[in-house]
Formats: C-alpha cells, structure tokens, sequence
C-alpha cells in the first residue's frame, strides 16, 4: 500500500516547542531542581551545562540529522543511511534499540502519568485539604495498593495520549506542543510568583544555587552527566523521528541551543516554584518522588489558597508528562505505519493498546502483582532499569557514532552550518568526548 508523503513540522517553532515538551518531563518538575540543591548549587549547574554542551547537544544533534537524512522512521533510516555509505544495515539495531526504549518506557511513565491525573481530580474536589502527613501518606499508599485506581487513570492517561498522536505531526503533536508548552510556563510563573511571596523565596534561591564546590566530586559530575543525557530524550528514538519531519532550512546547532535553554529554564523555575512551598511548610525538600505525590499534597491541604495552587501544580505536572508521552509514543507510530500497511489512525491504536497493555503488567507490580520479581526487580523497576541503564545509553552512543564517524565528513559539514574552527571543535567533540562521556554514564550505570 502506497504511503503519502513523509510529513513535515509547519514551523521552526512548532518544532522547538515539540522537541522541547518531549525533554520536559516529570523528572524536570523535582529531580533535576533537587540535584542542583543536593550537588553543590550553582556548582552543580556549571557542571550540567558543561554536560549539556559536551554531551548532550552534539547527540541531540546526531539524532536531527540522521532522522532529516533519513525521512523515515529510525529504524529504515538507520538502515538506509548505513547502505548508501557503505555501512553494515546492522546500524538498524540502532533505530531497533530506540524505538524498543521508547515502547518500554511510555508503558510504565503512562502509569506516573495516571498518578497526575488522579492528583489533578483529588485537587479540584478537595481531598488533601486538611490532611495530616499520615493521611496524605496514606492516601499514595491506597492508590499504589489499588489495581482497579491504577488501571483506571492509567488507562485514562493512554487515551490522552492516543488522541493526541492519531492526529498526526501537525495536527497532533504541533498542535498539542502549542497549546501545552505555553500553558506550562504560564502555571509556572504563577507559581514562582507565589513562592516569591512565601517569605522563603531566598532560602530557596539559596538551596539552588548558592555554589559548595566542596560538594563536587566525581559522583557528582556523572550524575550531571547521566542528567544532562536524559533530560533531553536522548536514546529513544524520538529525536530521529522528530528529525525526520524537520526540513532543509532548519539550522540543527541553534535549534539544539534553544531547546536546551527551554529546557533547563523550566527545570531551574519548577526549582523556584516547589522549594519555597515545602520550605515555607517545614517539610524535607529531599523526598525524591515522595515530594510531589506525599510532602506537596500535604502542603497544599494545609495552606490558604492551597486547592487553587494544588490544583495549578497538577496541571503543570499532568502537561509536562503529556508532552514527554506523546514523543514516546511517535516513533513507534512512526514504524508500525511506515513498516506495515496500517494507516496512521491504525497504528496509533494498534501502538497505543500494546503499549497500554505493558503498563497493566507495569501497574500490577505495585500490588497484585508484588512478588513477580525478575533479577530481584518488579516489573516496573525492571523497565525503568533496562531502559535507562541500556537500551538509552547504548542509543545515544550508537548515533553520535556513526554520524562522527559513518556519515561523509563534508556533507555533515554543511548541515552543520560551522566556520572551519567550528567543525573542527564539532569533530572533537562528537568524535572522543561525547562518546566517552556516554560510556562513562554506561559503565558507572551498570556497576
């Protein structure tokens, strides 16, 4: 069956904000902003963007390119790309390892995103309003225990998700990336202002970036380095498919720059607005996950306007994980469509019902499903281990490969848009040090 035209991005822009409502996800909201905080402040973020700058943009920019040379979905244009230079079409396994991560992924980052949605409902109806830390407590605990709670929001975040890709690039994932990303910021302000007023402002700014370059040490500059991998949706297939919509005009370098910016900022405001609310609350600004699901509920139950910005805090959590869902799930659509006769409705759906059906297995881990262990791990732990400590890694480092290594120097050359001097700091970086960074994030993974 015929396929029509490989599908474009209407707009530079609509393109920033899709790839960067894929990087900004629920681990923006509170891991990146409780790092900073726990790894030396404004020490900590020098480290990360010297991360980012090393690491993170050239591979970024190795997934756009090979998605733009290709035109198609990761694992035909690995495979294409390897043949017309000459390359073993082994490099699929490349495009095979993203798409895969990114199936397993959505399966159990869908079940967080049921928790936010049933969150988003508990804020509207009031149900952590003068609760006490036992009962909020409780209250994850309950949710966590119960199949039938977890299934339904689950389930309900899956449709979300398939309603928005089934629309196609444009239609679907422009559209939503529009309307999400600007509404994030806005929340986010609004809560900054806030925490601004909450006679803890300072103390937060403190936490975040007063520098300890004491507290800098090798440890620390891996995490930077894993974070600075991760935040950006590295290894998951999603940038190659994302890239194969991005036209000819499009300069890779600059565009990388500016999601990076977005990207970090909003991790750096989600900081400022959560910390001067658990500070001004006497709470532990250290509780991982436990912060947004257990210590800001129970701030918000107990403070004057707390229904209002629990239910805005929610919001912003639900659309930060929706953003990072519907680029998961796009390049598995993109496969299934370009490698079978299904339409793009069709595999979506047919995507979408795999994926759901994982997480049911992802969900169940948490109760019924409890003493299910695979090398000492539930099924959901499982998951999130493979995924990030593999199948992501071994992505990213297989793509800054081969295209510092595979692709015609001087065709990536002149995609890059560099001086002489610029190409040559590019093939450092992307040759040597972006690699070596991502195996040192491997290695220290596994050990």
């Amino acid at each position: 069956m015929a396929k029509l035209a490989h599908a474009q991005w209407s707009s530079r822009m609509g393109f920033v904000l899709a790839a960067a409502g894929s990087a900004v996800g629920l681990g923006n909201i509170w891991r990146f902003s409780y790092m900073v905080g726990d790894s030396g402040g404004a020490a900590f973020v020098l480290v990360y963007l010297a991360c980012v700058a090393l690491v993170g943009l050239p591979i970024l920019v190795a997934e756009w390119m090979i998605g733009r040379r290709g035109q198609k979905n990761p694992i035909n244009t690995m495979a294409d790309l390897a043949t017309s230079h000459g390359k073993s079409k082994a490099w699929a396994l490349i495009g095979v390892s993203g798409v895969l991560a990114a199936f397993l992924i959505l399966s159990f980052y869908s079940v967080i995103g049921g928790w936010s949605l049933n969150y988003t409902l508990s804020s509207v109806i009031g149900t952590f309003n003068g609760q006490d830390a036992d009962t909020i407590s409780g209250l994850f605990g309950g949710m966590l225990a119960s199949p039938t709670t977890l299934l339904l929001w689950h389930t309900a975040f899956i449709i979300l998700v398939i309603g928005i890709v089934a629309r196609g690039v444009t239609k679907g994932l422009e559209s939503a990336a529009r309307i999400m990303m600007p509404a994030l910021v806005v929340l986010m302000l609004v809560l900054v202002g806030y925490g601004m007023t909450s006679g803890h402002f300072g103390e937060a700014l403190g936490f975040m970036f007063s520098p300890d370059w004491g507290a800098l040490d090798g440890g620390v500059v891996l995490a930077a380095m894993g974070q600075a991998f991760f935040t950006l949706s590295l290894g998951m297939g999603i940038m190659m498919a994302y890239g194969s919509y991005l036209g000819e005009d499009v300069n890779l370098i600059s565009t990388a720059r500016t999601v990076i910016i977005l990207d970090t900022a909003i991790a750096l405001l989600a900081g400022l607005a959560i910390f001067p609310i658990v500070f001004a609350n006497g709470l532990s600004a250290g509780e991982g996950p436990g912060l947004i699901f257990v210590t800001l509920p129970l701030a918000f139950g107990n403070m004057a306007g707390g229904t209002v910005l629990g239910l805005m805090f929610f919001l912003l959590l639900t659309f930060a994980a929706l953003t990072s869902a519907i680029s998961l799930l796009e390049p598995v659509v993109e496969t299934l469509e370009e490698r079978t006769s299904l339409s793009r409705l069709a595999a979506t759906f047919v995507s979408g019902i795999a994926v759901w059906a994982l997480g049911v297995a992802a969900l169940l881990s948490f109760n019924v499903w409890s003493e299910v262990l695979f090398l000492g791990l539930n099924i959901f732990d499982l998951l999130d281990t493979f995924t990030s400590k593999i199948l992501l890694p071994l992505t990213g480092l297989g793509a800054i490969i081969f295209v510092a290594w595979c692709l015609k120097r001087d065709s990536v050359e002149a995609e890059l848009g560099l001086s002489s001097t610029g190409v040559s700091v590019w093939n450092v970086i992307a040759r040597f040090i972006a690699p070596a960074g991502v195996i040192a994030v491997f290695v220290t993974g596994l050990l």
